[in-house]
């Protein structure tokens, strides 16, 4: 090997390409991701001293009366061992892994993507982001249909701080809901969801109820931000599986008491 082409590693010229490419492009919370990493020698042999995929999104907080973005990583998993990669030699590395069940859903604004990192000796570190889409799964659909069959409309799903909520993570989403037809409309201002925890025979819910002022009680109420109730739901499977209309039922029941 020349001086130059030394050089020329040495500054992240010539280094070699890394690519993260997944057996598909949608997931559910808790879903195994399997994929290969793609790496294409440069024009010198380098050695990279491992691989990394991060599995990352973001949360709004709060600082100064100022939303700020802050990543945060849900997971990471190292794909390769250091490794020698030859002058324009091409390799392919299989990997799996599991999304945590608490990866927030594609719904909204908030982004899912997976950070590839190479760790190239004497070189500048190649990265690569790819998002995916995660989608509900088959226990969150059927809840998610149950509120809508109630009348109300998603207006807007948000990945927020909150440390004490979040269980193992500083974050929960929430989906914040507007009553548009059906026996709320007009009685309340909106419903927001979070899913606690996905276990795997059962949901754990958080209903925020915002009342709608209706008298000069209900007016004081609002502006002291006493007009809010706040309240866990449990759903088990045997619940989801007679599907939206029994779990809007329920929803219901516990809807009403607080309205």
């Amino acid at each position: 090997m020349s001086l130059f082409n030394r050089m020329m590693a040495s500054v992240g010229i010539g280094s070699a390409k890394v690519d993260t490419l997944l057996e598909k492009t949608s997931y559910c919370p808790g879903e195994e991701v399997r994929g290969v990493v793609r790496i294409q020698g440069g024009s010198v042999e380098q050695q990279i001293e491992g691989i990394d995929l991060s599995i990352m999104t973001y949360y709004i907080k709060e600082v100064n009366d100022s939303k700020m973005q802050q990543n945060v990583e849900l997971g990471k998993v190292r794909v390769a061992p250091p490794i020698t990669v030859r002058a324009n030699e091409n390799k392919e590395i299989g990997f799996s892994f599991y999304l945590a069940p608490n990866t927030p859903l594609s719904i909204g604004r908030t982004p899912v993507w997976i950070k590839t990192t190479a760790d190239i000796r004497s070189a500048v570190d190649p990265t690569d982001n790819d998002r995916i889409e995660v989608v509900p799964t088959a226990a969150m659909n059927v809840v998610l249909q149950a509120i809508e069959s109630l009348g109300f409309k998603l207006r807007q799903a948000e990945t927020v701080y909150a440390p004490r909520l979040g269980d193992s993570s500083p974050f929960v989403q929430e989906f914040e809901w507007v009553p548009y037809s059906g026996a709320y409309r007009g009685r309340l201002d909106e419903l927001e969801l979070v899913i606690l925890r996905n276990r795997g025979s059962e949901l754990e819910l958080l209903l925020q109820i915002d009342r709608r002022a209706t008298n000069l009680f209900g007016m004081f109420a609002e502006a002291m931000d006493m007009d809010e109730s706040f309240v866990k739901v449990i759903v088990r499977d045997s619940d989801l599986a007679q599907g939206p209309q029994y779990v809007a039922s329920l929803l219901n029941n516990v809807i009403a008491r607080y309205v």
